[in-house]
């Protein structure tokens, strides 16, 4: 059974992204971790790389399956986890608390674009 997370915006690709201050931490959902099933490479841009809402930032490889990542906001990528290169299966582990980059937003308001937990909730069950 997939868990949600309160206080995180979701997109419908099934990203999501914890805001702190001008910064936020976008993961793969665990939604997304149960159907992509093991996760066995994790593809992230570089440091000082510029992501933009809605386009291709990197991919999620398992098993079963390859999955395009789609940044949910604009921004620069200040940080990337680095843990995910030697160990991606920490996604199926703890899809929260192992974000897949950190980006200072551009454009803080994309975020209204993207959905609160229950809406992310309502969409996965389409």
């Amino acid at each position: 059974m997939a868990k949600f997370e309160e206080g995180l915006r979701y997109s419908e690709s099934h990203e999501y992204i914890r805001v702190e201050g001008e910064y936020g931490y976008i993961g793969i959902s665990d939604y997304a971790q149960h159907a992509l099933g093991n996760v066995v490479y994790v593809d992230m841009p570089e440091v000082d790389d510029e992501v933009t809402a809605g386009e291709e930032f990197g991919a999620v490889e398992s098993v079963k399956a390859a999955s395009d990542l789609i940044s949910p906001v604009s921004g620069t990528v200040v940080e990337v986890n680095e843990a995910l290169e030697d160990t991606p299966e920490l996604l199926n582990e703890d899809a929260f608390a192992n974000w897949i980059i950190k980006v200072q937003l551009s454009d803080p308001s994309e975020l209204d674009n993207l959905m609160d937990v229950e809406a992310y909730k309502e969409h996965c069950k389409e």
